[in-house]
């Protein structure tokens, strides 16, 4: 079974960071959580980004706020597709510090970059990531969209009545 490790530099990025342990949840990944701060705990981050994919993580979310090192540093030691979801932190400019920081990235340590708090979505990618070779978990993908068809259509709906 596929594994989304989701990594954030500080506890006050939680709040921003659950969103994807939600959807991923529903989805029936598993998933596993952990404070790794670039600046704070550089041991730490080495060693979990050269070593994730030999515990079963397959795909990994970097949420970070301020200047934002953590998914461009994992994304530099780690052969797993990384996810980076920029955090507006108390310390950002109005959080595109953060975008701007994880957005661009050098040639050859690509980070998929999510919109701003847009967790949501970085664990949506990610299970879509994990579908493209987990025929369940496509199948999961698919009915949620769908299912997100269905609210679209009901709101229209409601809009004629």
């Amino acid at each position: 079974m596929s594994k989304v490790a989701i990594i954030m530099g500080s506890i006050s990025d939680m709040p921003v960071m659950q969103d994807a342990i939600d959807i991923l949840k529903q989805f029936n990944i598993e998933v596993e959580v952990d404070i790794v701060s670039a600046h704070r705990t550089p041991e730490k981050l080495f060693d979990f980004s050269k070593n994730a994919h030999t515990r079963g993580i397959s795909v990994i979310i970097a949420g970070a706020g301020g200047a934002a090192h953590l998914p461009g540093m994992v994304a530099s030691m780690s052969p797993l597709p990384v996810i980076g979801v920029p955090v507006k932190s108390s310390n950002s400019i109005d959080g595109w510090d953060s975008v701007l920081s994880i957005l661009q990235m050098p040639g050859g340590v690509p980070v998929a970059t999510v919109a701003l708090n847009g967790a949501k979505n970085a664990g949506i990618l990610a299970a879509q990531i994990i579908g493209s070779h987990d025929k369940n978990v496509l199948e999961t993908i698919i009915s949620y969209k769908e299912e997100l068809k269905a609210a679209v259509n009901k709101a229209a709906e409601g809009l004629k009545k």
